[in-house]
């Protein structure tokens, strides 16, 4: 139960981070109250997560999926871009994630 709190968490951290970006410095009022939300229930259920699972994997696994979701959303949603090295170092990060959830 521990993995799916951690996904969760993960989850909402990304969605979080982008109502914040709409939100436009807190200034439209449902993007604001969606980060805000969105922050709180994020830390429940990694606080949720850490009752089980090591604190560094984790920590280390909830801010690498948001790490590498709010770069794909920024690419599919704000036509962000990102150069080669970039790409190479989401990819490491992806890696890392899978290797915490496999060799943890």
């Amino acid at each position: 139960m521990e993995w799916i709190y951690l996904l969760l968490a993960a989850v909402l951290e990304v969605s979080w981070a982008i109502a914040m970006k709409y939100s436009e410095g807190f200034t439209r009022l449902l993007p604001s109250l969606i980060t805000a939300v969105g922050y709180l229930a994020s830390a429940l259920f990694l606080s949720l997560a850490l009752k089980k699972l090591p604190l560094g994997t984790a920590y280390a696994m909830w801010t690498g999926f948001g790490i590498v979701g709010t770069t794909v959303l920024g690419v599919l949603l704000f036509r962000e871009t990102l150069n080669a090295a970039q790409v190479v170092c989401v990819l490491m990060i992806c890696g890392g994630i899978a290797g915490l959830k496999l060799l943890g």
